[in-house]
């Protein structure tokens, strides 16, 4: 989903070593790891649904009543034994009439937002059973606008956005996308006005007799209960066609429009649309739902809605249209479990706005969307990972949700480099557990660590679980060797300035220098909070910039230079590593310092919280040992740091228990 009324827009990093559209409602102070927090689950655990029918009528003439009336049937398996009583979520200000089942009569209640069902036989774990819900009533538009009745140049429109708890406000429904069923079919009767409009594939227009029409929608793919839609209103249909990466099999791409916006402009917009899906599905594997169809409906809202199979849009630019079309691999084929993993639907569909201008226009055009982004994101409160799952501004905050989740794919990418990030999305996208399902963030981080190789924690925790982004403090210097006459030792200090969770982050670093034989690109690994690097040039370098391609979500403090001196002279400080390493549970830690000033010795967790202070106190110059012992703590890798008023430095320390 994206919106166009806040302007603030929805919108590799070199291998290393080789290679708001929603309001902001108070900013989150995260106080433990955010992974461990129970997920809201608002729907019943006990049965897996596998198949929905909507049967809907649609008494609305010209404004005369605003009424739903219909069915739904919905077959489920029980989860677990002695199974015969569940709800669904249907909301109070629709009427609930009765139930059914084929199973016997069925006992039904309804308690505020829910209908309480009891079958008449107990069923065993995997056993199937189906009901058959009879509501009618005028709905409640709540959130985004679950259910509208709208009108465009004096004709009516209705339709449906039900993200992220509007189904119920509509239908009864079992409200959560962590339980996709299996197929769905959707059946819409209305006046014969209507062109109505759904996901799947068109099977059947009934002409009623009675001044009605009933459109059959056959839904025969997974599909998350909040991506089933409706979309009615005179349109103008334009169709297109897509053919498959096979070649030979074609796809029906179908655009439901206002008929008074129909013009040149607007059929090059659409136009692209099938250059689009090709695009993707040469990044990500076929388009994933090629036996029925991609289109759009124009729609009363101000941004767009990727209803599966047919997004439903307020407008139709570039950027919308590449971002609804990207939901159909990220957000429909596969799903966030939960809306606090919200960021692999929104940050994946705002990313795939850059590839795709990449493809059209070069890595260039690329990098200054990204630019956006990364602006953007610096903005973002709390963590990615969203905790505040109750208000829908939290869960559809622009610049954490969709920018800042943008800028993580744009970071890992840097950190993966080319092949192997692209790789990943690929694998991802055709994960079978994951495939036509859903996913969080460890789905991701397991496929890319995978297919790279790599322990990728360090970066998923600080950047989905953490908050904010560094500041760097940049001190370089050079000075010649006096070799060969034209080789130079240069000296940088990176420190970042204080974050809270993580006290400070870890990432590959590019530096360039420019000098008189040329450039040179150095990857470095910063995994410290001070941290100095040496390196020998082949010539004298003139200029130095940290980050040129900006592949880090960042801000450069300051950057200082000592110009023809010698490197920043540390030698008279030293942090030793600790000995032995991994211990359990004593281990000595040794240091230097070459002038007598205050000194702290200091303990973190990987988190960046503090665990220990060993040594706070003015020391004179000299050698010192302090012996750790850590039998109170937990195993896993600790961080200690040393700091004086002109020397900090940190290293690892592996306790193990």
């Amino acid at each position: 989903m994206r919106s166009i009324f806040t302007i603030l827009l929805v919108f590799t990093f070199f291998n290393f070593f080789a290679q708001e559209r929603a309001t902001k409602v108070g900013r989150q102070n995260l106080t433990s790891n955010p992974k461990i927090l129970e997920v809201k689950y608002p729907a019943d655990s006990t049965y897996d649904v596998t198949y929905y029918k909507l049967d809907l009528f649609f008494d609305h003439v010209f404004f005369t009543t605003n009424k739903v009336s219909g069915s739904v049937l919905m077959q489920a398996k029980a989860v677990s034994g002695s199974f015969n009583t569940f709800y669904m979520d249907l909301t109070s200000n629709m009427s609930f009439d009765s139930a059914k089942s084929s199973l016997g009569a069925v006992t039904s209640n309804r308690t505020g937002n829910k209908i309480y069902i009891t079958l008449p036989t107990t069923l065993n774990e995997g056993e199937a059973f189906d009901v058959t819900v009879y509501y009618h009533g005028v709905p409640d538009a709540t959130g985004l606008g679950s259910f509208e009745y709208s009108t465009h140049n004096g004709n009516p429109i209705i339709w449906s956005l039900s993200e992220p708890y509007g189904s119920p406000d509509w239908w009864p429904c079992k409200d959560t996308p962590a339980d996709k069923p299996d197929s769905a079919d959707i059946w819409i009767t209305a006046n014969s006005y209507f062109t109505s409009v759904s996901n799947g594939k068109l099977v059947e227009v009934v002409e009623n007799g009675n001044n009605t029409k009933t459109y059959k929608w056959a839904v025969r793919y997974p599909i998350a209960q909040y991506l089933i839609s409706v979309a009615m209103s005179n349109y103008m249909q334009y169709d297109t066609e897509y053919t498959a990466l096979d070649g030979t099999t074609t796809m029906p791409v179908t655009h439901f429009i206002y008929p008074e916006k129909w013009n040149t402009t607007r059929k090059a917009q659409l136009d692209a649309t099938t250059d689009m899906i090709h695009e993707f599905a040469l990044m990500f594997g076929e388009y994933p739902f090629l036996n029925e169809k991609y289109g759009h409906a124009e729609f009363g809202w101000g941004g767009g809605m990727e209803h599966q199979t047919i997004t439903s849009m307020g407008s139709f630019g570039r950027d919308i249209v590449s971002h609804e079309l990207g939901h159909q691999w990220f957000g429909d084929m596969i799903t966030c479990k939960d809306w606090h993993n919200i960021w692999v639907n929104e940050g994946f569909a705002t990313y795939l706005e850059a590839l795709y201008i990449e493809k059209k226009s070069g890595f260039t055009a690329y990098s200054n969307k990204i630019a956006e982004e990364l602006n953007y994101a610096k903005y973002a409160y709390g963590s990615v990972y969203c905790v505040n799952i109750d208000d829908d501004g939290e869960i559809f905050s622009g610049a954490r949700s969709y920018s800042k989740g943008a800028a993580i794919l744009h970071m890992l990418r840097g950190v993966l480099g080319d092949s192997i990030f692209f790789k990943t999305m690929y694998d991802y996208a055709n994960d079978p557990q994951v495939k036509y399902g859903v996913a969080v963030t460890e789905d991701f981080q397991r496929v890319a660590e995978t297919v790279s190789g790599k322990d990728l924690d360090y970066f998923f925790n600080e950047w989905v679980y953490g908050e904010n982004y560094p500041t760097y403090d940049v001190n370089w210097g050079y000075n010649n060797l006096g070799m060969t006459g034209n080789e130079y030792n240069v000296h940088v200090k990176v420190t970042q300035r204080n974050n809270t969770t993580p006290a400070f982050f870890t990432m590959p670093i590019q530096f360039k220098f420019h000098t008189e034989v040329g450039d040179t690109l150095v990857t470095v690994f910063n995994d410290q909070k001070s941290q100095e690097f040496d390196f020998v040039l082949n010539g004298k370098p003139s200029t130095f910039t940290f980050d040129p391609t900006v592949w880090i979500l960042r801000t450069i403090g300051t950057v200082t230079t000592n110009v023809e001196s010698e490197p920043i002279n540390l030698l008279n400080y030293n942090l030793e590593q600790n000995y032995p390493n991994p211990f359990n549970p004593e281990t000595k830690i040794s240091y230097q310092i070459g002038s007598s000033e205050q000194v702290k010795l200091t303990v973190y967790d990987v988190l960046g919280r503090e665990i220990t202070t060993l040594v706070n106190e003015f020391q004179n110059a000299g050698n010192y040992s302090y012996n750790f012992n850590a039998s109170d703590l937990a195993g896993g890798v600790y961080i200690y740091e040393l700091s004086t008023p002109s020397y900090r430095n940190s290293k690892k320390l592996v306790l193990l228990q």
